[in-house]
């Protein structure tokens, strides 16, 4: 068999040369606006030659604190198509901690939405590493502190939207990063190589899993500061799947406008989204017919919402769970074929646990005893490994207490019924 190297801007060079026509539709501050994918795959070409005419290397790490919208996609392709490191900030983090992972990192350049400078204006000068800020706005580069600034579309018309991405790189290279926002001590970093993240978007394409193709009008509304968000913008590049991005500061009638307008078929979200959005459906203004599924991650679903969303609005509802270290996606709730059969409570009840572990992984659960029986009663902490699995943290002394012997300890504490769907009942650690 050829040796092929997998490599992120590959994903990318799929939908310009075969779903050149299809779309991304961006809400920004200012509207909406729709691109192609031949639009997309023009100015990710620009922003790659900007950065590397601003000096980023190969393995450089390049910062964003972005919401959802294209350009933060076309920094998704753009920063490994160039060997360096896409590190994606979450904006919810304290002041400090935003601090720590950037000079940990040691970003070089980070590109941020212009509602967004207020974030960082008061801290960059505790940012020891940085050389260049973007700003991703629509409008004129708004007065900063910051220095030097850049306009991001200033720098895409100096681009040339022909440069070609880097193809010499190993495929065990890093591509990516995000910071887990740890309940003490320190944020952890988990880097993503080419290869997890082209395995991991397979993974997001099987029938069993969510079933991403290029038929979906797919709307991530987990932000792409969450474990990519889930690794869906990468994923739904490559099948050219139509892309809907909620943008910054979106509400349930917003989300639920954006599903009706495009006929969106999956969406992805945590819990307190569905929650909100339940209300919003209540009031009966809209149609989501087109819905084939909401995938749920991030925390547990409660019961009652998924029996609503199934029963009421005819909305298949995905219980999904993962993590940072997983990139994050590790099992998927879906009913097996001779469950399909079972009574409404039973089903509810397999619906609400985190599922079944996803092809192309391995697991274990283990307490004192041992592994633990298959009878969703005895608990023990779950094990994983497999190709989008991290390894260790980043340049972090607190990756012996999570990898050991070749897996990854989750720190959750679940059960396994006789059918292998999992149920976390508890954390060993926070």
């Amino acid at each position: 068999m050829m040796d092929i190297p997998l490599n992120v801007s590959s994903l990318l060079e799929r939908a310009e040369r075969f779903f050149p026509k299809k779309k991304v539709v961006s809400r920004t501050s200012t509207g909406i606006h729709e691109l192609t994918y031949k639009e997309i795959g023009q100015r990710t070409r620009r922003l790659a030659d900007a950065l590397s005419q601003l000096g980023v290397k190969e393995g450089d790490r390049i910062g964003t604190l972005a919401w959802n919208h294209h350009r933060h996609l076309e920094a998704y392709f753009a920063i490994p198509g160039i060997g360096a490191v896409l590190h994606t900030i979450n904006i919810r983090l304290s002041p400090e901690h935003i601090i720590y992972i950037v000079n940990h990192a040691e970003d070089k350049v980070l590109l941020i939405d212009e509602d967004l400078l207020p974030l960082i204006e008061p801290v960059h000068t505790q940012l020891k590493t940085v050389e260049a800020y973007i700003v991703l706005t629509d409008g004129q580069l708004p007065e900063t502190t910051l220095k030097p600034v850049y306009s991001y579309e200033d720098l895409l018309e100096q681009g040339n939207s022909h440069f070609a991405f880097k193809k010499d790189l190993d495929e065990h290279s890093p591509a990516g990063m995000c910071f887990t926002s740890a309940t003490t001590g320190n944020p952890k970093g988990v880097v993503y190589t080419h290869r997890a993240l082209v395995l991991h978007s397979m993974a997001l394409g099987l029938a069993d899993t969510a079933a991403l193709s290029e038929q979906d009008v797919c709307m991530p509304v987990v932000p792409m500061f969450h474990v990519n968000a889930w690794g869906i913008p990468f994923a739904a590049v490559w099948f050219g799947t139509t892309l809907v991005m909620p943008g910054p500061q979106f509400t349930p009638q917003v989300l639920a406008e954006l599903i009706q307008s495009y006929k969106v078929t999956l969406t992805a979200g945590v819990p307190t989204i569905w929650l909100g959005l339940l209300k919003e459906l209540e009031t009966g203004r809209y149609d989501t017919s087109s819905l084939r599924a909401v995938l749920c991650g991030g925390s547990a679903a409660p019961k009652g919402m998924i029996q609503t969303y199934e029963e009421k609005y005819k909305i298949p509802f995905l219980h999904a769970y993962g993590m940072t270290e997983t990139t994050p996606l590790v099992t998927v709730s879906r009913l097996k074929s001779y469950q399909q059969d079972l009574s409404l409570e039973e089903r509810l009840d397999i619906r609400a646990k985190q599922g079944l572990l996803v092809p192309g992984l391995e697991m274990k659960v283990i307490n004192e005893n041992g592994e633990v029986k298959w009878d969703g009663q005895e608990m023990g902490e779950l094990l994983l490994r497999g190709p989008w699995i991290a390894s260790e943290y980043y340049l972090d002394e607190r990756t012996k207490d999570t990898f050991k012997e070749g897996w990854l300890h989750t720190g959750d504490v679940v059960t396994v019924d006789e059918e292998g769907f999992i149920k976390i009942v508890d954390r060993t650690k926070e």
